[in-house]
């Protein structure tokens, strides 16, 4: 394209310095006329070679590139502010184009496009109030259900804990998972230098956490998206995911404590996945029977441990001596700890 426009550039270089040398017949006349129209109409050609896809290309590709940055919300309330600027000038415009003179013919050029201009960057900066007003007003309506889902909404942000703990991949697969997952281009950065760690442990967690958005990505069940929006001024990797996430659906997928609460106080939703496992277990009820085997003993003297199979913690009172044994047992209390659930039991002893 752009050859092409230089080749066109160059032919009309070429034909302005033929028709500014058509008008000054006393340079053809001249001793070196011949070799003076030759220089003049090749430098005219060069000039147009270089410079017109810089008056047609670039000016058009740096327009279509801004505007392709723009929303939608954000284009649609500058065309409308164009328009309406537009009109107000063209308003104004009247009376003044019946002043003789330049002033006439260019004053109310001036003004329209000042106005044009002025309402186009007026309604954008204050897109959020008009739409909202016109919400208020009726003159939008929500979006429906069936093009929310369409749209792949909600986009729910992804901390690096989540990936290298690993188990939202079969959350993924399983389909309770709703929506569009969005990873940050700072968090997969943290999961690229965890996995470059000279710590075997780091390490491999880090390679894990690759290997498993590497799977959601290709099972596509979930869409998964990774995107380059950064958050100027904000370097803490938890601030930067909650900010990310007010832009988005206001949803942090995540498994870190700390970030789970500061989300929460500036009202991000939080999807843990640990509160997801605790929320499925089956619920123990105090005089129900379970059967554990007792593999370690506990903290207290004589208690013995054991686990179900969702890993929830059993302490058998005087379960110490039958270690390594399997064990019907008479469950007695549940506690709910920060760390998970633990259940209280007591052993049938023949």
């Amino acid at each position: 394209m752009i050859s092409t426009i230089r080749v066109l550039g160059a032919a009309l270089g070429a034909l302005i310095g033929l028709v500014l040398v058509a008008g000054a017949p006393e340079l053809q006349r001249s001793a070196y006329g011949g070799f003076i129209v030759a220089a003049w109409t090749i430098s005219w050609l060069v000039v147009g070679f270089g410079v017109l896809p810089y008056l047609t290309i670039v000016p058009a590709g740096w327009l279509v590139a801004h505007v392709q940055e723009l929303s939608t919300a954000e284009f649609v309330t500058g065309i409308l502010g164009l328009f309406i600027g537009l009109l107000l000038g063209l308003l104004l415009s009247l009376p003044l184009a019946q002043v003789a003179g330049p002033v006439g013919t260019w004053l109310p050029l001036g003004i329209s496009l000042f106005m044009g201009l002025g309402m186009m960057g007026l309604t954008v900066a204050k897109r959020d109030d008009l739409i909202a007003a016109a919400k208020g007003a009726g003159l939008i309506r929500p979006p429906r259900a069936d093009a929310a889902d369409a749209e792949g909404e909600p986009r729910i942000v992804v901390d690096t804990s989540v990936l290298i703990d690993g188990r939202i991949a079969e959350i993924v697969e399983s389909g309770f998972v709703y929506g569009t997952l969005v990873v940050p281009q700072f968090v997969l950065e943290e999961l690229q230098h965890i996995a470059d760690s000279s710590d075997t442990l780091r390490r491999n967690r880090g390679r894990r956490g690759l290997e498993i958005l590497a799977r959601m990505q290709r099972e596509a069940r979930t869409p998964v998206e990774i995107v380059a929006e950064d958050t100027p001024g904000i370097t803490e990797v938890d601030a930067r995911l909650v900010e990310l996430a007010k832009r988005r659906s206001r949803v942090v997928l995540t498994n870190d404590y700390n970030l789970n609460r500061v989300a929460e106080l500036q009202g991000v939703r939080v999807m843990n996945i640990n509160s997801l496992a605790n929320a499925v277990k089956p619920a123990v009820l105090p005089g129900e029977e379970l059967r554990v085997r007792v593999i370690q003993e506990g903290k207290e003297a004589g208690q013995g441990v054991g686990f179900l199979d969702d890993g929830t913690m059993v302490v058998v009172e005087g379960g110490a001596r039958l270690k390594d044994a399997d064990l019907d047992v008479t469950v007695t209390r549940v506690l709910q700890t920060v760390a998970g659930r633990m259940i209280f039991a007591q052993p049938h002893l023949p």
